[in-house]
């Protein structure tokens, strides 16, 4: 696939506008389905289904897949349930073909599933969408190469020749018995090596890595990484095989992963694109913009019942940017590495009275050099006993608080079975304000009340 230049795309534009169907259909036929999708995001809808219709079935089905979701959606709006099924469902892997379907209502799915001439294929697609979408099964593909145990290796390369035709890329060569049961991996090193064996079974790598079709999608993610395998059998409860989850799969789901936790962070709370509408862009931003107001009331409450206070020590107020700010940056960071922690399961394998020592360390460390930074900028510039003592202890109790609030957090949404990095975002920010000039307010209330006595 060539990479176009600025005047090539600027051709094909004209080609378009022209409706000269020769001449886009060889330019997009040299094109790359990613660059293709790019094109399409440039142009109208019209244009697009004009596009999608000098289009192969193989190319049409994978820039569909390119497009993002709402993109993709206008498209299908457009076409008859007969074209999406000829068009993209019969030259799309069963992965691909249930990921385009979810997108639609069950009695579109129905009805494009009646056009889809092979039969076979459509009661695959029709078994997958049985699953949920966040489990190994709802992620698997049906097309892979398999053979059974028993099979001479002759026999094998015979079954596999004719299964490799429907593949784009083999992987992995799945070895089950009669009951269709996983019982292993044939490398294809020991294809070309062992070339007579009367079973392959007495080659194959046993025992390989699975996942269950239940299995969460975290899981799969967590077994690729760990072992670094290109795809993962998915198995039913009773070890048979089912289907295979490959490594462009899990990477796309680990991108869409961290984009929703990236976005739950900035405290959005839905998947938005730029390209999305004003009122579902407000819609995601507004909640936790509410939440923040409201803590800023709730802080100027607290505040508000100290006047009297700071209007006899006016160098009080200066601080309080200092401790809400720094009681935030701590929550993040220590929630955030929960959340890490989370991802990698390092945490559910035993690492979590590790974790929370280390953590607690941490924190002392850092609220000790913090708080004492503060007091001696306060004795050289300050020099009042009361903000000296009142923000340096509040700033060590602030850092400690947060530490470990941003720590529990996360676990505890965890343990909800709710994402925990919602616990990286405003949620910790606007807490540990709160708590923080709580603190603050706390802590010069007693000093001075201390000093007053003495």
């Amino acid at each position: 696939m060539a990479e176009f230049t600025k005047a090539e795309i600027e051709q094909l534009k004209q080609y378009i506008e022209e409706r000269n169907d020769e001449a886009v259909r060889r330019m997009l036929a040299e094109m790359h389905p990613a660059d293709i999708a790019e094109i399409f995001d440039e142009h109208s809808i019209e244009d697009t289904i004009y596009l999608y219709r000098l289009l192969d079935g193989d190319a049409a089905a994978d820039v569909i897949m390119e497009l993002d979701e709402d993109e993709r959606r206008d498209v299908l709006e457009k076409l008859t349930n007969e074209e999406i099924a000829e068009t993209f469902i019969l030259n799309m892997d069963t992965d691909d073909a249930v990921d385009l379907m979810r997108e639609l209502d069950e009695d579109q799915q129905d009805e494009i599933l009646s056009h889809v001439s092979d039969v076979e294929q459509a009661g695959e697609i029709i078994d997958l969408l049985r699953y949920d979408e966040g489990t190994a099964g709802g992620a698997m593909r049906k097309e892979m190469v398999v053979i059974n145990e028993n099979w001479s290796m002759p026999k094998c390369v015979e079954e596999m020749r004719h299964q490799a035709e429907e593949l784009d890329e083999l992987y992995y060569i799945y070895v089950v018995d009669d009951e269709y049961r996983l019982k292993g991996v044939l490398p294809i090193k020991k294809v070309i090596t062992n070339p007579s064996v009367s079973k392959v079974k007495h080659v194959m790598d046993k025992d390989p890595i699975s996942i269950g079709v239940d299995d969460p999608i975290e899981d799969v993610i967590q077994a690729i990484e760990r072992y670094d395998l290109v795809a993962i059998p998915v198995v039913d409860s009773i070890g048979r095989l089912e289907g295979v989850i490959t490594v462009d799969d899990v990477v796309d789901e680990m991108r869409e992963q961290h984009e929703k936790d990236y976005q739950l962070a900035s405290g959005l709370t839905q998947d938005v694109e730029s390209s999305d509408t004003v009122i579902r862009q407000t819609a995601a931003r507004l909640p936790w913009l509410l939440i923040g107001m409201l803590g800023g009331i709730g802080n100027s409450v607290i505040l508000g019942g100290y006047e009297s206070m700071f209007a006899a020590n006016p160098t009080l107020p200066l601080f309080i940017p200092l401790i809400g700010g720094t009681g935030g940056n701590v929550g993040i960071q220590s929630s955030a590495i929960v959340v890490q922690g989370l991802a990698n399961n390092s945490i559910k394998d035993g690492g979590l009275f590790r974790l929370l020592t280390k953590e607690l360390a941490v924190s002392l460390i850092n609220a000790s050099i913090i708080s004492l930074v503060v007091f001696v900028y306060n004795y050289f510039y300050v020099k009042d006993i009361v903000v000296m003592a009142s923000v340096s202890i509040s700033l060590f109790s602030v850092v400690l608080f947060a530490s470990i609030f941003g720590t529990f957090v996360p676990l505890m949404l965890d343990k909800l079975n709710l994402d925990p990095a919602r616990a990286t975002g405003p949620f910790i920010t606007i807490t540990n304000d709160l708590i923080g000039m709580f603190i603050y307010m706390l802590i010069t209330t007693l000093l001075n009340s201390y000093l007053n006595v003495v």
